[in-house]
């Protein structure tokens, strides 16, 4: 028989407000005892006696069993959570940014007060792959994931390459159907893709990663003539984070945009959809697709993790309790495709085995390898107007690479 939940609800924005229209009325055992908001003078369609401006009247309230946190504020999100789970509630969480940071501490805090964390509305919206890589890929040996997390930059490049708009236009677009912010970078910059593939890492492979030691390049440098050059080549660009293990003690995660063929699951992923795909070792590739946006979708996989807790579930987090001796590393290469305007940008980053190479005054362009460890160091010069980069999809080995790797385990194919 499952208990009965008392919410105190944290934010009434889309998702909570999505959250909410999905439980009204619904007989799920669980009833919302006080919600927080920030601006008291707002109109709402609900009994003013619900509503708050302070935390503690939530946090201190011991009816309250069950905390939802879904605000924008991830240094505020953290405190909720903090003293939530050290007061014994459990918590629900849509703060991808707030748990891929403090991960880690969140994880000894649940197992000090037996208090538990659920947050599968981070990564992916309406998508279960949290739950998924902790039940049904908890003893699987993974080889990658992969895919297309972030709704907003997906919309933008989808009205690009579908409807043949500008970035400018699309961005606008996402941008007034509430997709992307009125400062979109954390979108297109790839820093909320970042922060999701650093929660799936922790269930893929039991690694906890400071989010700022994964490369994340986005497209908001993206061109006519990127636009124009993957057409020519029956490619779209997508924004793909990627995880994948390229020894047996090795990890390497990043997230840049990627030239995309036909036969990919991700190139019909469109609009604000997301898709993972999960190469196992035995189960093989297997893909997960769904909205990645929007109050409902995500407020769904928000409803999930409650009605979870009423049965006491909790994440297991197996893969990093069996210290498999997994390290994150930067010790592979990368083919990109790399726009650019002076040629002391492929000197800096150090760019090999160039199999491609384009120039005339107003387009100059070079396929090659450029190691991850270059990219990292020199993140800001893939930040300057004249530079765009986009996997082609090879990881490549220097022989410095490969005698790296040996010393600590043999290579994945």
């Amino acid at each position: 028989m499952s208990k009965k939940l008392k919410i105190g609800l944290f934010g009434f924005g889309v998702v909570g407000q999505g959250l909410h229209d999905i439980i009204r009325g619904q007989n799920l055992n669980l009833e919302v005892v006080k919600i927080a908001i920030k601006n008291p003078e707002k109109k709402r369609s609900l009994d003013a006696h619900l509503f708050t401006t302070s935390h503690d009247e939530i946090l201190d309230n011991p009816e309250i069993n069950t905390i939802v946190e879904l605000i924008d504020d991830a240094d505020a999100a953290f405190q909720i959570a903090k003293k939530a789970l050290s007061n014994g509630k459990h918590v629900v969480s849509a703060n991808k940014k707030m748990i891929a940071t403090h991960l880690e501490e969140l994880v000894k805090l649940q197992a000090e007060h037996g208090t538990s964390l659920l947050y599968e509305g981070a990564v992916c919206g309406s998508i279960p792959i949290i739950r998924n890589l902790e039940e049904y890929y908890d003893n699987e040996l993974l080889h990658g994931i992969s895919g297309i997390f972030n709704g907003s930059s997906n919309y933008i490049l989808s009205k690009i390459f579908n409807e043949g708009l500008s970035y400018g236009t699309a961005l606008q677009q996402a941008q007034d159907l509430g997709f992307a912010e009125t400062d979109p970078i954390l979108d297109v910059g790839g820093y909320d893709p970042k922060f999701k593939l650093t929660i799936a890492t922790a269930h893929a492979y039991g690694l906890f990663i400071n989010p700022d030691h994964i490369l994340n390049v986005g497209i908001q440098n993206i061109s006519d003539a990127d636009i124009q050059y993957a057409r020519e080549k029956n490619f779209k660009i997508k924004l793909v984070p990627t995880a994948r293990k390229i020894s047996t003690k090795q990890i390497v995660t990043f997230v840049l945009p990627k030239f995309v063929k036909a036969d990919d699951f991700l190139f019909n992923v469109e609009n604000e959809y997301n898709g993972v795909t999960v190469q196992a070792a035995f189960a093989d590739k297997q893909f997960f697709f769904g909205k990645g946006a929007g109050g409902h979708p995500t407020g769904a996989a928000v409803l999930s993790d409650i009605a979870a807790l009423r049965y006491d579930y909790r994440y297991e987090y197996k893969k990093y309790h069996q210290q498999n001796g997994l390290i994150h590393t930067d010790k592979v290469s990368i083919e990109v495709y790399l726009r650019y305007v002076h040629e002391y940008t492929v000197e800096k980053l150090q760019v090999e085995n160039i199999s491609e190479r384009f120039a005339r005054n107003d387009y100059k362009y070079v396929i090659g390898s450029i190691s991850l460890k270059s990219l990292i160091e020199n993140r800001e010069l893939l930040l300057n107007k004249d530079v765009f980069i986009a996997q082609t999809g090879k990881l490549t080995y220097s022989q410095q690479d490969i005698k790296a790797i040996a010393e600590e385990g043999l290579l994945v194919n």
